[in-house]
């Protein structure tokens, strides 16, 4: 007796359920082990090379103006570190994260080309949160030892405070901590905005004619130059932030390239694969 034929939806899903027709591994293509592995050796190059181009910073420069490096040429010379550090190290994590990871069977070689790129992508994606996490926590650390240890910070917008009561004949003693936070506040304010407010500067002029002895015209004066210096300083340390910012990302940029490439290659030496024939 024959058995009675099945509807082509009915056979389709059949076929599909069937274990001996799936074409599809229920094993991840992702070698969590290999990209943690590459994550681990990018995070620690990265700390060591960076700690190394700290000290060899920190050794370059002098307090005198004509010893040691000046800060103009220190600076694009840490660009060039940091980005040579995200090379080396991006380089040999991806590559370990492609040597490392298990052989792919019965797999196109474009899409081992795909995953061992995946895989250096990875590991560099990984390898750069590890080391933001360990750059935090330590910053953090030394920004509570170093309250601890010298207590109060003096913040640099109070010299510009300071600035604008300097008179030729200081007195010793006296206790204006008060009126220089009121102040202090008053020129944070001024930069926040486009300007400072006319009853503001108006009132920052009193004070200073009262507590300098200079006429209302001359404090008026004291008040523009000084918040123009502290807008000036403040814009540049703004745009000096920016373009360290716009540097970092070209170096990450080159470390994510440099390690999909890298684990190109450690894949291709894993599998003994000649570069050419790779495609």
């Amino acid at each position: 007796m024959s058995t009675p034929a099945r509807a082509p939806y009915e056979s389709a899903r059949y076929e599909a359920t069937t274990p001996s027709l799936r074409n599809e591994t229920p094993v991840s293509a992702v070698s969590w082990a290999a990209v943690a592995a590459g994550a681990f050796v990018t995070g620690a190059m990265s700390l060591m090379l960076m700690t190394l181009g700290a000290g060899i910073g920190l050794s370059s420069v002098s307090p005198w103006p004509t010893v040691g490096l000046s800060a103009s040429r220190l600076g694009p010379m840490a660009v060039i570190w940091i980005i040579l550090v995200q090379i080396l190290s991006s380089a040999m994590g991806g590559y370990l994260a492609g040597r490392l990871r298990t052989k792919w069977v019965a797999v196109h070689s474009h899409e081992v080309y795909f995953r061992d790129t995946a895989h250096g992508f990875l590991a560099w994606a990984v390898g750069l949160v590890l080391t933001v996490l360990f750059l935090s926590s330590s910053a953090i650390a030394a920004t509570k030892n170093q309250g601890n240890a010298f207590g109060d910070a003096v913040h640099p917008g109070e010299y510009y405070v300071d600035s604008l009561f300097r008179t030729a004949h200081p007195e010793m003693g006296r206790n204006d901590a008060p009126m220089r936070a009121e102040v202090g506040l008053i020129l944070a304010n001024a930069l926040r905005q486009q300007g400072m407010l006319p009853q503001d500067r108006a009132y920052l002029a009193e004070l200073v004619s009262a507590r300098t002895g200079l006429n209302k015209a001359e404090a008026q004066k004291r008040v523009d130059d000084t918040v123009a210096e502290a807008r000036y300083a403040a814009d540049g340390a703004r745009k000096s932030l920016a373009h360290s910012f716009y540097w970092l990302f070209v170096a990450l940029l080159f470390g994510a390239f440099l390690a999909s490439y890298a684990a190109t290659i450690g894949g291709r030496q894993r599998d003994n694969v000649p570069a050419h024939r790779a495609a």
